[in-house]
């Protein structure tokens, strides 16, 4: 008996799966979109990202007002001279003067609308006030390290400023090219090699804004993170003091003491620098200027590290300090902080000591 199932063509599937696929990425976009949502650059916190916040809808809106004058003329135009039977030759407008110019004028103010403001921003935001403050960021392989000159701090993953204030970063990079990017306050600015980049920075209220590096720059790319925290005026000075001021050492015989001393024995300070002030014994630990690692000086005062990736959601610090020294490069592949076979004890006691780095 013949098969008479009708086998529907392959392009008719295509047609149809092809739409739904579309709808389907562009509800989970959707998704994404949310006001609270850590890395949001529709959420603008500061004067600066406003600015680009106002462009963005601006010519977003031109853009939607040309779509539905362009889309609604070639409706009109495919139902108004629709070929119909005894229907004559619709008029032809080729060679009217009047028309093509009017319609060349057009696009040209519209491009100058868009572009006058977008000229003027890109200038404006790209150059920094006289008297902000100064941040010098470099980026690493993978982090970020904030030196405040102004102050003689030096610190990693979290850059602190003060609400309300002008911030002036000038940006490089140790090895790679990165970009740094705190979508509430700014966008994406590069940070090259031998090169000095300029991002002015503003916080109008107090809070904590994620930043990320936006150029692909090696197997950890997605977890170079970093932090901007702003602070009333009063709360980073209080911050700058603090981080002015040396840890305490640990007691000898202690169990952070003895930690110090395996940080010492396997080499960390390669690396890795602490810095107990002038009169310390442990002058030792100041680590050489090409190291690669982040300074650990006032590292317990921060709340995040290995590049603001740790600790993850549902890990507490010490969990997350654990599991990062018994092997770095399986949290963050490719990681240059080598996994040295360290014991649990040898763990728990670099934990006790790295806590009293405040």
């Amino acid at each position: 008996m013949p098969d008479t199932t009708r086998r529907r063509p392959l392009g008719h599937l295509v047609r149809r799966i092809l739409p739904l696929a579309g709808l389907t990425l562009l509800v989970s976009a959707c998704s994404l979109v949310q006001i609270d949502n850590p890395q949001n650059a529709w959420d603008p916190r500061g004067p600066i990202a406003e600015r680009l916040d106002g462009l963005f809808w601006m010519v977003f809106w031109i853009a939607v007002g040309v779509f539905v004058v362009v889309q609604g003329a070639i409706l009109f135009a495919v139902v108004k001279f629709r070929d119909r039977p005894g229907r004559a030759m619709p008029k032809q407008v080729h060679g009217n003067a009047k028309l093509e110019i009017t319609w060349t004028l057009i696009p040209a103010l519209i491009l100058a609308a868009v572009a006058v403001p977008t000229v003027r921003g890109v200038f404006d935001l790209t150059r920094c006030d006289s008297g902000a403050l100064k941040v010098n960021i470099t980026g690493h392989q993978w982090w970020f390290e904030y030196d405040y000159p102004d102050y003689g701090i030096t610190t990693a993953n979290v850059m602190v400023i003060p609400v309300d204030t002008p911030v002036c970063a000038s940006m490089t990079s140790e090895d790679v090219i990165h970009s740094f990017w705190v979508p509430a306050l700014n966008g994406k600015r590069y940070l090259i090699p031998g090169q000095t980049t300029v991002l002015p920075l503003e916080a109008s209220e107090p809070g904590e804004y994620w930043a990320q590096c936006g150029e692909f720059c090696g197997l950890s790319h997605a977890l170079m993170r970093a932090r901007v925290v702003a602070l009333p005026p009063e709360e980073f000075d209080a911050w700058v003091a603090d981080q002015q001021t040396y840890p305490a050492e640990p007691e000898p015989g202690t169990p952070a003491f003895e930690g110090l001393q395996i940080f010492q024995q396997r080499g960390c300070a390669a690396c890795h620098g602490v810095n107990y002030g002038p009169d310390s014994e442990f002058t030792n630990l100041i680590a050489p200027e090409a190291f690669n690692g982040p300074d650990l000086t006032k590292f317990a005062t921060r709340d995040v590290f290995a590049g603001a990736y740790l600790p993850r959601d549902g890990e507490t610090r010490k969990e997350a300090l654990a599991a990062w020294l018994a092997n770095p490069p399986d949290v963050k592949p490719g990681s240059f902080m080598p996994n040295l076979g360290l014991t649990q004890e040898e763990i728990d006691k670099l934990i006790e000591w790295l806590e009293t780095l405040k």
